[in-house]
């Protein structure tokens, strides 16, 4: 089979705009716990898109780590090239996609960084092994060899044994303030169904957009 052959029709449900909740958190809730119902492989998986200095677009995936109505949170190193991109350009791009619920979620707008207290709170829930990581790994840099991060690893394991690990200064939160909600359907023959929250200084305005 070709590559131009591969394809597949959707049709497990269906999405319409006068049915959907009316701000794009209380929709996002909906289908992220139909998400969680479904036992979706790595569920809180989502695509994070920046820009860099040159324009260039960049795209990676990342974990959701929590959401409200102020917006959605990741965590990472701020040194990483993902770091730099947003530093330059606060602003960002999501993208879910649950295959198995045949549907995609596009989450667009500025991004900032959480409270360090936020940051604390969460890197201490985390194991141990990724706490040293995050101390150890100079993430998105070129490095000789993986024994450099090895040996990284066993030096950090010995300067904090014994201790409670703290965060380090170059790790922490960001979080994306949506201004534009995509949520997309699958529908057969690709005319699938796409509803667009956007941000107005009224409230949310609910379109649909053709497929």
């Amino acid at each position: 089979m070709s590559i131009a052959d591969i394809r597949r029709d959707y049709m497990k449900a269906t999405l319409s705009e006068d049915k959907v909740e009316k701000d794009p958190y209380a929709q996002f809730g909906i289908w992220w716990d139909e998400a969680l119902r479904a036992e979706i492989d790595e569920v809180n998986a989502m695509t994070l898109s920046t820009v860099s200095e040159g324009s260039r677009p960049s795209a990676r995936i990342v974990l959701l780590k929590g959401y409200d109505a102020t917006g959605f949170v990741f965590y990472t190193n701020y040194q990483s090239r993902k770091g730099r991109d947003l530093a330059l350009y606060p602003y960002a791009s999501l993208l879910f996609f649950w295959k198995e619920l045949e549907r995609q979620v596009r989450i667009d707008g500025p991004c900032e960084k959480v409270t360090g207290a936020e940051s604390d709170e969460y890197f201490l829930s985390r194991p141990e092994g990724s706490r040293i990581g995050a101390w150890a790994s100079p993430q998105s840099q070129v490095i000789s060899s993986r024994d450099v991060l090895d040996q990284q690893i066993i030096a950090l394991e010995n300067q904090f044994q014994g201790m409670s690990i703290p965060r380090p200064p170059h790790w922490g939160g960001y979080r994306v303030k949506p201004e534009q909600v995509e949520f997309w359907q699958g529908r057969p023959s690709r005319l699938h169904d796409r509803i667009l929250y956007t941000r107005t200084v009224s409230g949310w305005q609910i379109n649909r957009l053709a497929p």
